[in-house]
């Protein structure tokens, strides 16, 4: 299973957003403290809608914890300032890609450890970033289409006609 990894997030409707997110797409996520809001608000049970209770949740007090009780798995650091986009890396089905908190991003500390493992999603120049929300769509659903989807439906029908 995917697991996606918010360092330090601030803005609880991203949270509950991508906690649906996560559910809809079979994917677990993974919270680094400190929040900037608590887990009970409204704003993210509302973003996260009837999604948050099948949503596979993990917390830990700091990243080194995060580390440590994931020991050997591979971690992909989502940043505005990779060499490399994430379409270019391959991603396992039991990776890790992380993101940081809205106002700052990941570390630079964290991001410098790990240069060959960070990643971007393209922009124009001139472009601070993208929604957190969005950032963590957009590249989770690339690592599932590299590895067809595990588990997903992949073929739609209409309500009340048929294809």
């Amino acid at each position: 299973m995917i697991g996606i990894v918010l360092h330090q997030p601030e803005i609880p409707s991203n949270t509950g957003n991508i906690g649906r997110t996560c559910v809809a797409a079979g994917a677990s996520l993974h919270l680094i403290d400190p929040l900037g809001f608590q887990l009970t608000e409204r704003n993210l049970k509302r973003a996260g809608m009837d999604y948050w209770p099948r949503l596979h949740v993990s917390r830990y007090v700091n990243y080194n914890d995060f580390i440590s009780r994931n020991e050997g798995k591979r971690v992909w650091y989502a940043t505005t300032k990779a060499r490399q986009t994430y379409a270019d890396v391959r991603f396992g089905p039991d990776d890790f890609i992380m993101f940081g908190k809205e106002s700052a991003g990941i570390p630079e500390e964290i991001l410098a450890a790990h240069p060959e493992d960070c990643i971007r999603i393209p922009m124009l120049p001139d472009e601070r970033s993208l929604n957190l929300a969005n950032s963590v769509a957009i590249v989770l659903y690339e690592a599932l289409r590299q590895n067809a989807f595990p588990g997903l439906e992949t073929r739609g029908e209409l309500h009340r006609l048929h294809w």
